[in-house]
């Protein structure tokens, strides 16, 4: 299972926030490189950028952000929040993304989505699928859809996504732990050869092997290194 941990930007700096409400920000670096070096000199590979003002403003704004981390570390960046248009898409690449997250765009514009998934393909496009209520959220978690969590998934099975991104909103920042149930019916519900990564509630060391045993490719953690719950000296241990 890949550890991605993860750095959330506002005005270009580290932030998390506590189930997605923006008042509730904290700044934990105002150096988001730095942080994502202590992670390189770990043994860590992957990183999730999240480019929170992006997700308010709809287009993408942080992208300056990326092109510095991605240009001074080697770590494979996925990128996601406010990527809206094919022009948004270009420059989250020409920045040195390895892959994008699309969430918002994937409920509202579902033919663009789809023809980003066939003009790039399934290893460059991931299906961020954030869920409150058994609904996807959208608009940086500031509004709900019409659409159910595994129908959502499904259909986009169908279309060829294979990784996909479930955060449940619920836990997001809050430190209480993952929702293991949710991450196991989706495995259950879903064809063979979902690369589903599992991110919000991160807490403690010992969930990740238990995410691990369900089938999870990947998680995402945030808070939970910024909060010294998790050490990375733990995560570079679990690595290898």
């Amino acid at each position: 299972m890949r550890i991605i941990p993860a750095i959330d930007i506002i005005d270009g700096k580290c932030v998390r926030l506590s189930k997605g409400d923006y008042a509730t920000q904290k700044t934990y670096n105002e150096h988001p490189l730095e942080v994502a070096k202590a992670y390189v000199d770990h043994g860590i590979t992957h990183l999730h950028l999240v480019d929170l003002d992006g997700a308010q403003a709809s287009h993408i704004v942080n992208y300056k952000v990326l092109e510095n981390i991605a240009s001074n570390t080697p770590l494979k960046i996925d990128f996601g929040g406010g990527l809206k248009s094919d022009e948004d898409l270009k420059i989250a690449f020409e920045s040195g993304a390895s892959q994008i997250t699309g969430g918002s765009i994937a409920v509202k514009n579902k033919s663009l989505f789809k023809r980003w998934l066939n003009e790039y393909g399934p290893e460059k496009i991931i299906l961020g699928a954030d869920v409150l209520n058994n609904k996807i959220a959208v608009s940086g978690w500031q509004e709900s859809s019409q659409e159910e969590l595994l129908p959502f998934i499904q259909s986009y099975q169908k279309e060829g996504i294979s990784y996909v991104i479930c955060t449940d909103i619920s836990k997001d920042g809050m430190l209480q732990g993952p929702s293991f149930e949710l991450y196991k019916a989706i495995l259950e519900e879903t064809t063979d050869g979902l690369k589903l990564i599992a991110s919000g509630g991160i807490s403690h060391y010992d969930e990740l092997p238990k995410l691990a045993a369900l089938g999870c490719e990947g998680v995402i953690i945030g808070k939970a290194i910024y909060e010294g719950r998790i050490s990375l000296k733990q995560l570079e241990e679990f690595i290898q």
